[in-house]
């Protein structure tokens, strides 16, 4: 994808889904979508739950710490899909790394 800024996700990225990719919640299909111009892509359950959390504030080692709490799962596990995950959808487009925020 031309002018993309692609990431090599880690523990320390900040994803955050691009301006251009909206995840919504389709009502009349009843699942989640994330929507970008011409392409349209429907996460499963725990992807979306990890979509939620990229909010270009939280790094992925964050993310994976939350998820790893409230799972009472491995973190080491739940870090190696995450990161997978995450950089499948980086490598689509869906993902990019957050810009730090000027205050």
């Amino acid at each position: 994808m031309a002018g993309s800024r692609n990431i090599n996700v880690s523990e320390a990225s900040r994803p955050v889904l691009p301006r251009h990719a909206k995840l919504k919640f389709d009502e009349t299909r009843q699942v989640w979508v994330i929507l970008a111009p011409e392409r349209v892509l429907a996460p499963d359950e725990i992807a979306v739950e990890v979509l939620r959390l990229c909010d270009g504030v939280r790094s992925v080692g964050e993310m994976v710490d939350q998820l790893a709490a409230k799972y009472t799962a491995d973190r080491g596990a739940i870090a190696t899909d995450v990161v997978a995950m995450l950089q499948d959808l980086a490598d689509k487009g869906f993902l990019i790394e957050a810009r730090e925020k000027a205050s």
